[in-house]
């Protein structure tokens, strides 16, 4: 199978590039054999993108009996984190090895602009171990923890007060953060604490997955952000994982948390609609051609959420994929 070759082949690739980049090339082919692109295409979209990334670096392993939490955070641990999981997916499978790191690995569901959470969700979709182990050592080290340690709603004295993330999130001032990266200005809107503030007001049941996945999807459509594009992906892979948490209420609330750091760091602001709506056999037929990895992550993503969240004759998640094709 072409998809299985080439998601082989990354393996030779770092996980980041230019200084902080995330290596999308593993998360798109997915995407792509998802919209139905052939092999050809993958093949083409793999060699033009591989360019631009960075080798692997050397081997390292994992020290034999070393407890894995306490190197979260540091990049430079990608190697070491990479050969633990390889070994531990091997050992107990995929899906024993994610029902026992995912409920840690929330706890940083921003890290790399929530690349490491996407590139986890394309791995478990993609169905491949080696993958799998290189994104969950890729969300390991660039773990971002963006509030108290134990608990997303500790450390401050709100209460919940509403079920609806949307109003919380209008309270939110924008960060005025002249770091380049996204997760390094949601890390800056961290720093004072009111974005947590906001956040624990949140009432988080089992609707709050579905309400973020929709106000991403509209503040997109609406906007064309960049960050907003992020909260897109990022809602549509927390839903793909949400089987493996045994406390998913938990998890979401986790997620919640860098969602909202995610909205002050991006400076939201309307533009005019994108225009015409392109029916989603357009869509897919543009997104396959494109070698933009962001609109056809985009677009894969829009689809899956219409298909699990879209009430009758909702066209949210269509007008944002257009938006991705079409522009301002």
């Amino acid at each position: 199978m072409k998809l299985v070759e080439l998601l082989d082949g990354c393996a030779a690739y770092a996980p980041e590039f230019g200084h902080g980049l995330s290596n999308h090339l593993p998360m798109t082919l997915v995407a792509l054999h998802r919209l139905g692109a052939t092999d050809a295409r993958l093949e083409a979209f793999a060699a033009r993108y591989a360019v631009r990334l960075e080798p692997a670096p050397p081997a390292e392993p994992w020290p034999a009996g070393a407890a894995w939490p306490p190197r979260l955070g540091q990049l430079q641990a990608w190697p070491a984190y990479r050969s633990l999981f390889a070994e531990w997916v091997d050992q107990e499978g995929a899906i024993d090895v994610l029902g026992q790191v995912l409920p840690q690995l929330v706890q940083g569901a921003g890290a790399a602009a929530f690349h490491g959470l996407i590139r986890t969700a394309y791995a478990a979709r993609g169905g491949h171990r080696a993958e799998l182990a290189d994104a969950l050592a890729y969300w390991a080290c660039r773990h971002l923890r963006l509030g108290p340690m134990d608990n997303p709603q500790a450390g401050t004295e709100a209460e919940p007060s509403t079920d609806d993330p949307v109003r919380l999130l209008r309270e939110l001032k924008a960060c005025a953060s002249p770091a380049a990266l996204i997760f390094e200005r949601m890390r800056d809107a961290s720093l004072d604490g009111q974005v947590n503030r906001v956040a624990a007001r949140l009432y988080v049941d089992a609707g709050t997955l579905q309400r973020l996945a929709r106000a991403a999807a509209f503040a997109y459509a609406r906007s064309g952000n960049f960050v907003a594009l992020h909260l897109v992906t990022g809602t549509h892979a927390m839903r793909v994982l949400s089987n493996f948490f045994d406390e998913p209420l938990t998890a979401c609330a986790w997620f919640w948390q860098a969602y909202a750091h995610a909205v002050a760091a991006a400076g939201l602001q309307s533009a005019p609609a994108a225009g015409r709506l392109l029916p989603w056999s357009a869509i897919v037929e543009r997104a396959v051609a494109s070698d933009d990895e962001h609109v056809i992550k985009l677009v894969d993503s829009c689809r899956e959420e219409e298909k699990a969240y879209a009430r009758r004759g909702e066209t949210l998640w269509r007008e944002a994929a257009t938006r991705a094709l079409e522009g301002p």
